[in-house]
């Protein structure tokens, strides 16, 4: 039977000891690649500058000047509007003034007009009424000239009853009414 063989202790230790002995420093802070550090350094910091300067930097640049121009236009456009606004108000307020004055107008014209038109009708009704009175009153003087006519006669006979009766025998008619007419008021 074959045993293993196993590896000479002292070739272990001595790489082992190599290992841990020698101390490898870390590459960055090796002061040996300083110079080949430094240089690509440069170069990528050159060309992370030529990448930003060239195309980052003018697009972002061009991204925030369209911006500006952008809120600019905005604001503009927002004045003009409100420049807009303003007038269309003013307008409105102007034609809502004349239209208020123009109902004004004709509300009054047509106040005028109703008190024209009832004025007229009352100078109708009174011309009417006056009319009317004058002939009531035309007609009252006729019946009080009959009554005043009838009067005298029903009191020649209402004075003829009365003497008769009185004294029991009738009365000169002559007397009679020369007595009822000295007693007529006016």
């Amino acid at each position: 039977m074959a045993q293993p063989q196993t590896p000479a202790p002292q070739a272990t230790q001595t790489e082992v000891g190599h290992d841990a002995g020698g101390h490898a420093a870390f590459p960055p802070f090796d002061s040996s690649t300083f110079p080949g550090q430094l240089l690509w350094l440069a170069i990528s910091f050159g060309a992370l500058y030529y990448f930003m300067a060239r195309k980052a930097l003018p697009a972002v640049g061009a991204a925030i000047q369209q911006r500006k121009d952008r809120i600019a236009k905005d604001i503009d456009d927002a004045t003009a509007m409100q420049t807009k606004a303003d007038t269309a108000a003013a307008a409105h307020e102007k034609a809502l003034a004349e239209a208020r004055a123009q109902a004004q107008r004709v509300a009054q014209a047509t106040r005028d007009q109703l008190a024209a038109e009832a004025e007229a009708k009352r100078k109708t009704v009174e011309d009417e009424l006056a009319a009317k009175f004058v002939e009531a009153e035309r007609q009252i003087a006729a019946t009080r000239q009959q009554a005043m006519a009838n009067v005298g006669a029903i009191a020649r006979e209402a004075t003829g009853a009365i003497v008769e009766r009185l004294i029991g025998r009738p009365a000169k008619p002559e007397a009679i009414a020369a007595a009822v007419d000295s007693q007529k008021i006016g």
